[in-house]
């Protein structure tokens, strides 16, 4: 068996479209979402309807949050902000009472998933660190948590100490504690523009973060066609 997880797919359609086209060539079979379906690109609806036709688990993101419900949007920096009031004008009811019902965390098989912290998931912390990775793990009951939020692939390992190491290939072991961030689809922030994701190998049980080049010309112009702000275009290319 193999997983795709992924998340952070913030409408951006051609992204998301090519990690599952590349994921089918490696024979997953199943599918997981981090949350984050909407926010920042162009196609919030399109993007519901495509993860909820995977009828893969799935848990819910920050901008899933603010996109299903019509609150203030305190919090956000005023880039964000524009966006989700745009997003939530492009949502059907349907798409936002589901984004509205996902939970902030859940076990699949014998992993969790959740979008940001498991000590405080809805308060939307981020892990940059191990100081910040530390209170998660205090609340993991499984061997594997992977999570996003922060559009950065990282792997948190604890075996004892908590180490910081890039995340490439890893092949889990028994003893350990891992908190796995896999990366963004659709607006990656670690300086590469390339949409990424992670395919979980069951059999060996190892992770394989990928990265993909996609069709970022067309996402870039819906978005300005969308009248969306133009920054939010340019930073897609540079992966910030």
């Amino acid at each position: 068996m193999r997983i795709a997880l992924f998340g952070d797919i913030h409408a951006n359609l051609e992204a998301l479209n090519c990690v599952l086209d590349d994921a089918e060539k490696h024979k997953c079979t199943h599918y997981v979402c981090l949350g984050d379906v909407v926010g920042y690109n162009a196609n919030p609806h399109e993007c519901v309807k495509i993860v909820q036709s995977l009828e893969c688990p799935v848990v819910k993101g920050n901008h899933d949050e603010q996109a299903a419900i019509n609150d203030s949007l305190e919090g956000f920096n005023p880039l964000a902000e524009e966006a989700l009031n745009w997003t939530r004008n492009h949502l059907t009811a349907e798409d936002r009472k589901w984004l509205n019902d996902l939970k902030m965390v859940r076990q699949v098989r014998d992993f969790t998933i959740v979008h940001a912290t498991l000590d405080t998931p809805h308060r939307w912390g981020y892990v940059f660190n191990q100081l910040d990775a530390a209170a998660s793990f205090t609340y993991q009951t499984t061997g594997v948590c992977f999570f996003g939020h922060t559009h950065a692939p990282r792997a948190y390992i604890k075996d004892g100490a908590i180490v910081s190491v890039a995340l490439d290939k890893i092949t889990f072991e028994m003893g350990k504690k891992y908190f796995i961030n896999i990366g963004s689809v659709g607006q990656p922030r670690d300086g590469d523009w390339r949409a990424a994701y992670t395919i979980y190998d069951i059999e060996s049980n190892s992770i394989q973060l990928r990265r993909l080049e996609y069709d970022i010309q067309t996402a870039q112009r819906k978005i300005l066609e969308a009248g969306l702000p133009r920054r939010l275009a340019d930073r897609l290319a540079i992966g910030k």
